[in-house]
Protein backbone atom coordinates (compact mmCIF):
# COMPACT_ATOMS: atom_id res chain seq x y z
CA UNK A 1 0.00 0.00 0.00
CA UNK A 2 1.58 3.35 -1.41
CA UNK A 3 0.83 6.76 0.71
CA UNK A 4 -0.92 7.75 -3.18
CA UNK A 5 -3.78 5.81 -2.44
CA UNK A 6 -4.20 6.30 1.38
CA UNK A 7 -8.03 7.99 1.78
CA UNK A 8 -7.73 11.09 4.19
CA UNK A 9 -9.69 11.45 7.06
CA UNK A 10 -9.66 14.52 9.19
CA UNK A 11 -9.74 12.05 12.70
CA UNK A 12 -6.16 10.96 10.97
CA UNK A 13 -7.29 7.23 10.63
CA UNK A 14 -5.40 6.04 7.82
CA UNK A 15 -2.81 3.21 6.20
CA UNK A 16 -0.10 2.97 8.07
CA UNK A 17 2.75 0.89 8.33
CA UNK A 18 1.68 0.63 12.29
CA UNK A 19 -1.42 -0.46 11.79
CA UNK A 20 -0.88 -4.49 12.44
CA UNK A 21 0.94 -3.10 15.87
CA UNK A 22 -2.03 -1.01 16.27
CA UNK A 23 -4.69 -4.31 15.48
CA UNK A 24 -2.28 -6.13 18.35
CA UNK A 25 -3.65 -3.89 21.24
CA UNK A 26 -7.05 -3.93 19.81
CA UNK A 27 -6.59 -7.49 20.41
CA UNK A 28 -5.17 -7.22 24.35
CA UNK A 29 -8.82 -5.42 24.48
CA UNK A 30 -10.87 -8.25 22.89
CA UNK A 31 -9.07 -10.93 24.91
CA UNK A 32 -9.72 -8.82 28.32
CA UNK A 33 -13.69 -8.93 27.72
CA UNK A 34 -13.04 -12.93 26.01
CA UNK A 35 -11.36 -13.88 29.19
CA UNK A 36 -13.53 -12.57 31.95
CA UNK A 37 -16.82 -13.62 30.05
CA UNK A 38 -15.53 -17.33 29.91
CA UNK A 39 -13.95 -17.42 33.35
CA UNK A 40 -16.88 -16.91 34.94
CA UNK A 41 -19.11 -20.30 34.22
CA UNK A 42 -15.60 -22.20 35.80
CA UNK A 43 -16.11 -19.65 39.24
CA UNK A 44 -19.58 -20.21 39.28
CA UNK A 45 -19.87 -23.82 41.94
CA UNK A 46 -17.19 -21.90 44.22
CA UNK A 47 -18.81 -18.80 43.61
CA UNK A 48 -22.34 -20.48 45.08
CA UNK A 49 -20.62 -22.24 47.76
CA UNK A 50 -18.81 -18.82 49.22
CA UNK A 51 -21.78 -16.26 48.44
CA UNK A 52 -24.53 -19.20 48.84
CA UNK A 53 -26.83 -17.55 46.17
CA UNK A 54 -30.21 -18.02 45.59
CA UNK A 55 -30.66 -19.56 41.99
CA UNK A 56 -32.33 -16.22 40.77
CA UNK A 57 -29.41 -14.84 42.13
CA UNK A 58 -26.84 -16.97 40.26
CA UNK A 59 -28.41 -16.25 36.85
CA UNK A 60 -28.13 -12.37 37.90
CA UNK A 61 -24.67 -12.96 38.10
CA UNK A 62 -24.67 -14.56 34.94
CA UNK A 63 -26.67 -12.18 33.25
CA UNK A 64 -26.23 -8.81 34.81
CA UNK A 65 -23.43 -7.73 32.86
CA UNK A 66 -25.18 -9.24 29.58
CA UNK A 67 -27.76 -6.76 30.19
CA UNK A 68 -25.62 -3.92 31.60
CA UNK A 69 -23.72 -4.03 28.36
CA UNK A 70 -26.49 -4.30 26.25
CA UNK A 71 -28.49 -1.33 27.42
CA UNK A 72 -25.11 1.11 27.19
CA UNK A 73 -23.39 -0.93 23.95
CA UNK A 74 -24.87 1.49 21.25
CA UNK A 75 -24.55 4.61 23.45
CA UNK A 76 -21.01 4.23 24.33
CA UNK A 77 -20.32 3.30 20.42
CA UNK A 78 -21.84 6.69 19.97
CA UNK A 79 -19.74 8.38 22.73
CA UNK A 80 -16.44 6.86 20.97
CA UNK A 81 -17.51 8.51 17.66
CA UNK A 82 -17.80 11.45 19.36
CA UNK A 83 -14.88 12.33 21.79
CA UNK A 84 -12.41 9.60 20.42
CA UNK A 85 -12.27 5.75 19.85
CA UNK A 86 -8.52 5.38 21.52
CA UNK A 87 -9.68 8.00 24.12
CA UNK A 88 -12.97 5.65 25.49
CA UNK A 89 -10.83 2.35 24.60
CA UNK A 90 -8.22 3.58 27.29
CA UNK A 91 -10.94 4.86 29.68
CA UNK A 92 -13.40 2.05 29.51
CA UNK A 93 -9.89 -0.42 29.73
CA UNK A 94 -8.73 1.24 32.98
CA UNK A 95 -12.15 1.48 34.51
CA UNK A 96 -12.61 -2.43 33.35
CA UNK A 97 -9.17 -3.51 35.34
CA UNK A 98 -10.11 -1.52 38.60
CA UNK A 99 -13.59 -3.03 38.38
CA UNK A 100 -12.54 -6.42 38.42
CA UNK A 101 -11.05 -5.94 42.00
CA UNK A 102 -14.33 -5.36 43.17
CA UNK A 103 -15.52 -8.75 41.82
CA UNK A 104 -12.63 -10.19 42.86
CA UNK A 105 -13.32 -9.20 47.05
CA UNK A 106 -17.27 -9.51 46.47
CA UNK A 107 -18.59 -11.12 49.80
CA UNK A 108 -21.82 -11.24 49.13
CA UNK A 109 -23.89 -11.80 46.12
CA UNK A 110 -25.49 -8.56 45.98
CA UNK A 111 -22.03 -7.01 46.17
CA UNK A 112 -20.99 -10.03 43.13
CA UNK A 113 -24.17 -8.89 41.01
CA UNK A 114 -23.19 -5.06 41.67
CA UNK A 115 -19.92 -5.53 40.57
CA UNK A 116 -20.88 -7.44 37.37
CA UNK A 117 -23.06 -4.49 36.28
CA UNK A 118 -20.32 -1.63 37.06
CA UNK A 119 -18.24 -4.47 35.09
CA UNK A 120 -20.75 -3.91 32.01
CA UNK A 121 -20.48 -0.42 32.25
CA UNK A 122 -16.78 -0.73 31.88
CA UNK A 123 -16.71 -3.35 28.85
CA UNK A 124 -19.94 -1.78 27.16
CA UNK A 125 -16.55 1.02 25.92
CA UNK A 126 -14.28 -1.92 25.10
CA UNK A 127 -16.01 -3.74 21.59
CA UNK A 128 -17.74 -0.83 19.89
CA UNK A 129 -14.31 0.82 19.99
CA UNK A 130 -12.27 -1.94 18.81
CA UNK A 131 -13.80 -2.53 16.06
CA UNK A 132 -14.41 0.96 14.83
CA UNK A 133 -10.57 1.32 15.40
CA UNK A 134 -10.21 -1.41 12.67
CA UNK A 135 -12.82 0.06 10.18
CA UNK A 136 -10.73 3.36 10.15
CA UNK A 137 -7.15 1.52 10.52
CA UNK A 138 -7.70 -1.00 7.68
CA UNK A 139 -9.45 0.66 4.17
CA UNK A 140 -8.20 -2.15 1.75
CA UNK A 141 -11.18 -4.59 2.08
CA UNK A 142 -9.13 -7.58 2.36
CA UNK A 143 -7.02 -6.55 4.72
CA UNK A 144 -10.18 -5.84 6.81
CA UNK A 145 -11.18 -8.77 6.27
CA UNK A 146 -8.11 -10.71 7.86
CA UNK A 147 -8.19 -7.61 10.64
CA UNK A 148 -11.75 -8.87 11.61
CA UNK A 149 -10.38 -12.25 11.13
CA UNK A 150 -7.81 -11.89 13.95
CA UNK A 151 -10.44 -9.90 16.24
CA UNK A 152 -12.75 -12.45 15.89
CA UNK A 153 -10.04 -15.45 16.82
CA UNK A 154 -8.90 -13.23 19.72
CA UNK A 155 -12.13 -13.33 20.94
CA UNK A 156 -11.72 -17.18 20.49
CA UNK A 157 -8.33 -17.02 21.74
CA UNK A 158 -9.58 -15.48 24.93
CA UNK A 159 -12.37 -18.39 25.00
CA UNK A 160 -9.75 -20.76 25.21
CA UNK A 161 -7.27 -18.81 27.98
CA UNK A 162 -9.98 -18.17 29.89
CA UNK A 163 -10.78 -21.30 31.46
CA UNK A 164 -7.58 -22.83 31.70
CA UNK A 165 -5.82 -19.89 33.41
CA UNK A 166 -8.69 -19.80 35.14
CA UNK A 167 -8.97 -23.32 36.45
CA UNK A 168 -5.53 -22.95 37.00
CA UNK A 169 -6.38 -20.21 39.19
CA UNK A 170 -9.08 -22.41 41.01
CA UNK A 171 -7.04 -24.82 41.85
CA UNK A 172 -4.01 -23.15 43.76
CA UNK A 173 -6.06 -19.91 44.33
CA UNK A 174 -9.53 -18.88 45.70
CA UNK A 175 -11.81 -17.82 42.97
CA UNK A 176 -11.87 -14.07 43.09
CA UNK A 177 -8.43 -14.52 41.61
CA UNK A 178 -10.22 -15.69 38.20
CA UNK A 179 -10.63 -11.89 37.85
CA UNK A 180 -7.48 -10.44 38.63
CA UNK A 181 -5.68 -11.72 35.75
CA UNK A 182 -7.74 -8.86 33.66
CA UNK A 183 -5.34 -6.25 35.98
CA UNK A 184 -2.34 -7.38 33.86
CA UNK A 185 -3.74 -7.52 30.44
CA UNK A 186 -5.31 -4.35 30.89
CA UNK A 187 -1.87 -2.62 32.05
CA UNK A 188 -0.37 -3.63 28.65
CA UNK A 189 -2.85 -2.71 26.84
CA UNK A 190 -3.16 1.16 28.49
CA UNK A 191 0.67 1.30 28.09
CA UNK A 192 0.91 0.45 24.69
CA UNK A 193 -2.27 1.56 23.43
CA UNK A 194 -1.43 5.00 24.19
CA UNK A 195 1.84 4.64 22.19
CA UNK A 196 0.72 2.97 19.09
CA UNK A 197 -3.41 3.52 18.52
CA UNK A 198 -4.01 7.01 16.33
CA UNK A 199 -7.38 9.08 17.28
CA UNK A 200 -10.10 8.15 15.41
CA UNK A 201 -13.67 9.63 15.91
CA UNK A 202 -16.38 11.52 13.53
CA UNK A 203 -15.32 14.94 12.11
CA UNK A 204 -18.92 16.05 12.75
CA UNK A 205 -20.65 14.29 15.38
CA UNK A 206 -23.55 16.12 16.90
CA UNK A 207 -24.34 16.20 20.12
CA UNK A 208 -24.57 13.15 22.42
CA UNK A 209 -28.08 13.22 23.65
CA UNK A 210 -28.83 12.22 27.24
CA UNK A 211 -32.28 10.90 26.86
CA UNK A 212 -31.25 8.78 24.06
CA UNK A 213 -28.89 6.95 26.29
CA UNK A 214 -31.39 6.41 29.04
CA UNK A 215 -34.35 5.27 26.91
CA UNK A 216 -31.75 2.71 25.20
CA UNK A 217 -30.58 1.59 28.87
CA UNK A 218 -34.01 1.54 30.17
CA UNK A 219 -35.41 -0.35 27.13
CA UNK A 220 -33.00 -3.05 26.74
CA UNK A 221 -32.77 -4.22 30.74
CA UNK A 222 -35.98 -3.69 30.68
CA UNK A 223 -36.80 -6.03 27.73
CA UNK A 224 -34.23 -8.70 28.80
CA UNK A 225 -35.27 -8.61 32.25
CA UNK A 226 -39.02 -9.05 31.27
CA UNK A 227 -37.74 -12.23 29.19
CA UNK A 228 -35.85 -13.64 31.88
CA UNK A 229 -38.41 -13.64 34.34
CA UNK A 230 -41.04 -14.75 32.37
CA UNK A 231 -38.72 -17.66 31.18
CA UNK A 232 -37.96 -18.49 35.19
CA UNK A 233 -41.39 -17.84 37.00
CA UNK A 234 -44.22 -17.30 34.57
CA UNK A 235 -45.98 -14.61 33.65
CA UNK A 236 -46.75 -11.58 36.22
CA UNK A 237 -48.27 -8.23 36.42
CA UNK A 238 -44.64 -7.13 37.30
CA UNK A 239 -42.75 -9.10 34.69
CA UNK A 240 -45.59 -7.33 31.75
CA UNK A 241 -45.15 -4.11 33.37
CA UNK A 242 -41.13 -4.51 33.31
CA UNK A 243 -41.76 -5.76 29.36
CA UNK A 244 -44.38 -2.99 28.36
CA UNK A 245 -41.60 -0.23 30.12
CA UNK A 246 -38.99 -1.61 28.23
CA UNK A 247 -40.78 -1.51 24.57
CA UNK A 248 -42.27 2.04 25.13
CA UNK A 249 -38.75 2.76 25.76
CA UNK A 250 -37.06 1.11 23.08
CA UNK A 251 -40.21 2.68 21.00
CA UNK A 252 -39.13 6.32 21.95
CA UNK A 253 -35.70 5.57 21.34
CA UNK A 254 -36.28 4.36 17.76
CA UNK A 255 -38.53 7.61 16.85
CA UNK A 256 -36.10 10.04 18.80
CA UNK A 257 -33.09 8.80 16.27
CA UNK A 258 -35.57 9.52 13.32
CA UNK A 259 -36.08 12.82 14.19
CA UNK A 260 -32.88 13.94 15.21
CA UNK A 261 -30.35 15.68 12.70
CA UNK A 262 -27.48 13.69 14.42
CA UNK A 263 -28.57 10.93 15.83
CA UNK A 264 -26.52 8.73 18.35
CA UNK A 265 -27.59 5.33 15.60
CA UNK A 266 -28.82 6.20 12.15
CA UNK A 267 -32.17 3.57 12.36
CA UNK A 268 -31.89 3.76 8.69
CA UNK A 269 -28.95 1.28 8.22
CA UNK A 270 -31.34 -1.44 9.13
CA UNK A 271 -33.15 -0.53 5.55
CA UNK A 272 -29.80 -2.58 4.44
CA UNK A 273 -30.96 -6.08 3.76
CA UNK A 274 -26.80 -7.27 4.43
CA UNK A 275 -26.98 -5.17 7.61
CA UNK A 276 -29.75 -6.51 8.99
CA UNK A 277 -29.05 -9.90 7.91
CA UNK A 278 -25.96 -9.95 9.88
CA UNK A 279 -26.99 -8.14 13.30
CA UNK A 280 -29.51 -11.08 13.40
CA UNK A 281 -27.67 -13.67 12.26
CA UNK A 282 -25.30 -12.66 15.77
CA UNK A 283 -28.22 -12.08 17.65
CA UNK A 284 -29.24 -15.44 17.31
CA UNK A 285 -26.13 -17.47 17.51
CA UNK A 286 -25.31 -16.25 20.78
CA UNK A 287 -28.75 -16.94 22.08
CA UNK A 288 -28.46 -20.32 20.85
CA UNK A 289 -24.94 -21.18 22.38
CA UNK A 290 -24.75 -18.58 25.50
CA UNK A 291 -27.35 -19.93 28.05
CA UNK A 292 -25.85 -23.63 26.89
CA UNK A 293 -22.08 -22.95 27.34
CA UNK A 294 -23.03 -20.95 30.92
CA UNK A 295 -23.79 -24.45 32.14
CA UNK A 296 -21.46 -26.38 30.42
CA UNK A 297 -18.64 -25.65 32.91
CA UNK A 298 -21.15 -26.74 35.66
CA UNK A 299 -21.65 -29.53 34.10
CA UNK A 300 -18.33 -30.58 33.28
CA UNK A 301 -17.58 -30.21 37.09
CA UNK A 302 -20.30 -30.83 39.07
CA UNK A 303 -21.83 -33.91 37.00
CA UNK A 304 -19.21 -35.54 35.44
CA UNK A 305 -16.28 -34.51 38.63
CA UNK A 306 -13.93 -32.53 36.17
CA UNK A 307 -11.07 -30.45 37.95
CA UNK A 308 -11.81 -26.97 37.01
CA UNK A 309 -8.27 -26.79 34.83
CA UNK A 310 -9.28 -29.89 33.36
CA UNK A 311 -12.73 -28.60 32.57
CA UNK A 312 -11.03 -25.74 30.79
CA UNK A 313 -9.08 -28.06 28.93
CA UNK A 314 -12.10 -29.86 27.90
CA UNK A 315 -13.49 -26.34 26.17
CA UNK A 316 -10.49 -25.68 24.19
CA UNK A 317 -11.67 -27.56 20.95
CA UNK A 318 -14.70 -24.70 20.48
CA UNK A 319 -12.01 -22.07 20.56
CA UNK A 320 -9.50 -23.96 18.76
CA UNK A 321 -12.40 -23.98 16.20
CA UNK A 322 -13.17 -20.44 16.02
CA UNK A 323 -9.87 -19.36 15.69
CA UNK A 324 -8.83 -21.65 12.91
CA UNK A 325 -12.05 -20.76 11.26
CA UNK A 326 -11.87 -16.93 11.79
CA UNK A 327 -8.60 -16.40 10.04
CA UNK A 328 -9.86 -17.92 6.71
CA UNK A 329 -13.60 -16.94 6.52
CA UNK A 330 -13.23 -13.83 4.71
CA UNK A 331 -11.57 -15.83 1.89
CA UNK A 332 -14.15 -18.00 2.01
CA UNK A 333 -16.59 -15.95 1.79
CA UNK A 334 -15.02 -14.22 -1.30
CA UNK A 335 -14.47 -17.89 -2.62
CA UNK A 336 -18.29 -19.02 -2.17
CA UNK A 337 -20.28 -16.23 -1.09
CA UNK A 338 -21.28 -14.66 2.42
CA UNK A 339 -24.74 -16.10 2.69
CA UNK A 340 -23.37 -19.56 2.14
CA UNK A 341 -20.53 -18.91 5.17
CA UNK A 342 -22.65 -17.31 7.17
CA UNK A 343 -26.00 -20.11 6.77
CA UNK A 344 -23.42 -22.62 7.03
CA UNK A 345 -21.54 -21.48 9.83
CA UNK A 346 -24.74 -21.49 11.81
CA UNK A 347 -26.42 -24.90 10.90
CA UNK A 348 -23.23 -26.46 12.17
CA UNK A 349 -23.75 -25.01 15.17
CA UNK A 350 -27.25 -26.00 15.25
CA UNK A 351 -26.80 -29.56 14.46
CA UNK A 352 -23.70 -29.75 17.06
CA UNK A 353 -25.80 -28.87 19.55
CA UNK A 354 -28.88 -30.95 18.51
CA UNK A 355 -26.35 -33.65 18.68
CA UNK A 356 -25.60 -32.31 23.26
CA UNK A 357 -29.45 -33.38 23.67
CA UNK A 358 -28.36 -37.48 23.86
CA UNK A 359 -25.85 -36.27 27.38
CA UNK A 360 -25.81 -37.76 30.16
CA UNK A 361 -24.15 -37.99 33.83
CA UNK A 362 -21.89 -40.22 31.64
CA UNK A 363 -21.79 -39.44 28.57
CA UNK A 364 -18.23 -40.01 27.03
CA UNK A 365 -15.60 -36.73 26.16
CA UNK A 366 -15.56 -37.87 22.35
CA UNK A 367 -18.72 -36.61 21.91
CA UNK A 368 -18.50 -33.45 23.58
CA UNK A 369 -15.28 -33.20 22.45
CA UNK A 370 -16.07 -33.16 18.95
CA UNK A 371 -19.64 -30.94 19.32
CA UNK A 372 -17.62 -28.48 20.75
CA UNK A 373 -15.40 -28.16 17.82
CA UNK A 374 -18.07 -27.95 15.32
CA UNK A 375 -19.44 -25.68 17.47
CA UNK A 376 -16.37 -23.55 16.88
CA UNK A 377 -15.72 -24.03 13.49
CA UNK A 378 -19.57 -22.84 12.79
CA UNK A 379 -19.64 -19.93 15.20
CA UNK A 380 -16.05 -18.90 14.13
CA UNK A 381 -16.91 -18.45 10.19
CA UNK A 382 -20.24 -16.45 10.81
CA UNK A 383 -18.93 -14.36 13.44
CA UNK A 384 -16.27 -13.12 11.50
CA UNK A 385 -18.23 -12.72 8.04
CA UNK A 386 -20.94 -10.81 9.49
CA UNK A 387 -18.63 -8.59 11.87
CA UNK A 388 -17.14 -7.71 8.29
CA UNK A 389 -20.56 -6.95 6.66
CA UNK A 390 -21.50 -4.74 9.41
CA UNK A 391 -18.45 -2.97 9.03
CA UNK A 392 -18.75 -2.58 5.65
CA UNK A 393 -22.06 -1.15 4.90
CA UNK A 394 -21.41 1.99 6.47
CA UNK A 395 -19.26 4.87 6.30
CA UNK A 396 -16.48 5.20 8.38
CA UNK A 397 -17.21 7.96 10.61
CA UNK A 398 -20.10 5.81 11.77
CA UNK A 399 -18.03 2.99 12.11
CA UNK A 400 -18.81 3.08 16.51
CA UNK A 401 -22.09 2.86 16.12
CA UNK A 402 -22.32 0.37 13.75
CA UNK A 403 -20.42 -1.80 15.39
CA UNK A 404 -21.85 -1.20 18.72
CA UNK A 405 -24.85 -2.24 17.06
CA UNK A 406 -23.30 -5.47 16.49
CA UNK A 407 -21.88 -5.73 19.69
CA UNK A 408 -25.25 -5.09 20.85
CA UNK A 409 -26.86 -7.86 18.96
CA UNK A 410 -24.05 -9.84 20.26
CA UNK A 411 -24.88 -9.27 24.30
CA UNK A 412 -28.69 -8.87 23.72
CA UNK A 413 -28.11 -12.19 22.45
CA UNK A 414 -26.09 -13.34 25.47
CA UNK A 415 -28.32 -12.26 28.10
CA UNK A 416 -31.34 -13.54 26.24
CA UNK A 417 -29.95 -16.61 25.75
CA UNK A 418 -28.52 -17.20 29.81
CA UNK A 419 -32.04 -16.03 30.49
CA UNK A 420 -34.10 -18.18 28.37
CA UNK A 421 -31.47 -21.64 28.29
CA UNK A 422 -30.55 -20.76 32.01
CA UNK A 423 -34.03 -20.45 33.03
CA UNK A 424 -34.74 -23.77 31.02
CA UNK A 425 -32.08 -25.64 32.74
CA UNK A 426 -33.23 -24.52 36.10
CA UNK A 427 -36.79 -24.86 35.89
CA UNK A 428 -36.26 -28.76 35.02
CA UNK A 429 -33.60 -28.77 38.12
CA UNK A 430 -35.84 -27.56 40.50
CA UNK A 431 -38.24 -29.95 39.92
CA UNK A 432 -35.88 -33.26 40.67
CA UNK A 433 -37.01 -35.79 43.71
CA UNK A 434 -34.58 -35.83 46.25
CA UNK A 435 -34.73 -37.88 49.36
CA UNK A 436 -36.43 -37.38 52.55
CA UNK A 437 -34.38 -34.83 54.91
CA UNK A 438 -33.17 -33.01 51.32
CA UNK A 439 -32.66 -28.97 52.60
CA UNK A 440 -34.87 -26.15 49.97
CA UNK A 441 -30.81 -25.44 49.52
CA UNK A 442 -30.40 -28.59 47.05
CA UNK A 443 -32.95 -27.24 44.87
CA UNK A 444 -32.08 -23.52 44.07
CA UNK A 445 -28.81 -24.90 41.91
CA UNK A 446 -26.37 -27.48 41.28
CA UNK A 447 -23.79 -26.22 43.48
CA UNK A 448 -25.87 -25.90 46.61
CA UNK A 449 -27.24 -29.84 45.96
CA UNK A 450 -23.27 -30.64 46.12
CA UNK A 451 -22.82 -28.58 49.12
CA UNK A 452 -25.49 -29.98 50.75
CA UNK A 453 -24.99 -33.39 50.22
CA UNK A 454 -21.34 -32.82 52.34
CA UNK A 455 -23.89 -32.69 55.35
CA UNK A 456 -25.57 -35.74 55.18
CA UNK A 457 -25.11 -39.41 55.72
CA UNK A 458 -23.30 -40.99 52.69
CA UNK A 459 -26.04 -42.91 51.34
CA UNK A 460 -28.58 -39.93 51.67
CA UNK A 461 -25.95 -37.61 50.04
CA UNK A 462 -25.56 -40.57 47.09
CA UNK A 463 -29.29 -40.22 46.30
CA UNK A 464 -29.75 -36.66 46.58
CA UNK A 465 -26.31 -36.03 44.39
CA UNK A 466 -28.06 -38.86 42.11
CA UNK A 467 -30.94 -36.95 41.27
CA UNK A 468 -29.64 -33.68 41.29
CA UNK A 469 -27.09 -34.46 38.35
CA UNK A 470 -29.46 -36.55 36.55
CA UNK A 471 -32.27 -33.47 36.86
CA UNK A 472 -29.32 -31.21 35.71
CA UNK A 473 -28.37 -33.12 32.49
CA UNK A 474 -32.21 -33.01 31.42
CA UNK A 475 -32.36 -29.53 31.61
CA UNK A 476 -29.27 -29.25 29.72
CA UNK A 477 -30.45 -31.77 26.56
CA UNK A 478 -33.39 -29.62 26.86
CA UNK A 479 -31.94 -26.63 26.24
CA UNK A 480 -29.62 -28.19 24.12
CA UNK A 481 -32.80 -28.74 22.04
CA UNK A 482 -33.97 -25.36 21.86
CA UNK A 483 -30.74 -23.59 21.56
CA UNK A 484 -30.52 -26.21 18.46
CA UNK A 485 -33.51 -25.11 17.09
CA UNK A 486 -32.79 -21.24 17.09
CA UNK A 487 -29.51 -21.68 15.21
CA UNK A 488 -31.09 -23.74 12.38
CA UNK A 489 -34.07 -20.96 11.87
CA UNK A 490 -31.18 -18.67 12.01
CA UNK A 491 -29.16 -20.69 9.36
CA UNK A 492 -32.65 -20.20 7.18
CA UNK A 493 -32.85 -16.85 8.14
CA UNK A 494 -29.35 -15.64 6.94
CA UNK A 495 -29.89 -17.21 3.50
CA UNK A 496 -32.44 -15.17 2.81
CA UNK A 497 -31.50 -12.08 4.64
CA UNK A 498 -27.50 -12.33 3.32
CA UNK A 499 -28.74 -13.50 -0.36
CA UNK A 500 -26.30 -10.71 -2.97
CA UNK A 501 -23.97 -9.64 -0.60
CA UNK A 502 -20.48 -9.96 -1.36
CA UNK A 503 -17.17 -8.77 0.70
CA UNK A 504 -15.20 -7.48 -2.19
CA UNK A 505 -16.76 -3.96 -2.33
CA UNK A 506 -18.74 -3.62 0.26
CA UNK A 507 -21.97 -3.43 -1.59
CA UNK A 508 -25.26 -5.29 -2.76
CA UNK A 509 -25.48 -7.38 -5.60
CA UNK A 510 -28.90 -8.42 -7.22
Amino acid sequence: MNSAVQPAHPDGAVRRPGRWLALSVLVLAVLLVAVDATVLGLATPYISEDLAPSGTQLLWIGDVYSFVIAGLLVSMGSLGDRIGRKRILLAGATAFGAVSVLNAYAHTPEVMILARALLGVAGATLMPATLALIRNLFHDPRERSLAVGIWGAAASAGAAVGPVVGGFLLEHFWWGSVFLINLPVMAVLVVVGVKLLPESRNPDPGPWDLPSVLLSLVGMVGIVYAVKEAAAHGFAWGTLAAGLLGAAALYGFVRRQLAMPVPLIDMRLFRNRGFSGAVLADLLTILGLSGLVFFLSQYLQLVQGRRPFEAGLAELPAAVGAVAAGLVAGRAARRFSVRAVVSGGLAAVGLALAALTVVGPHTGYPLIGAALLVVGLGAGFAFTVTADVILSSVPGEQAGAASAVSETAYELGAALGIAVLGSIVTGVYRDFTGPAGTPPAAHESLGGAVEAAAGLPAHTAEALLGSARQAFVDGLALAAGVGAAVLLAAAAASWYLLRGRHLEDGVEHP
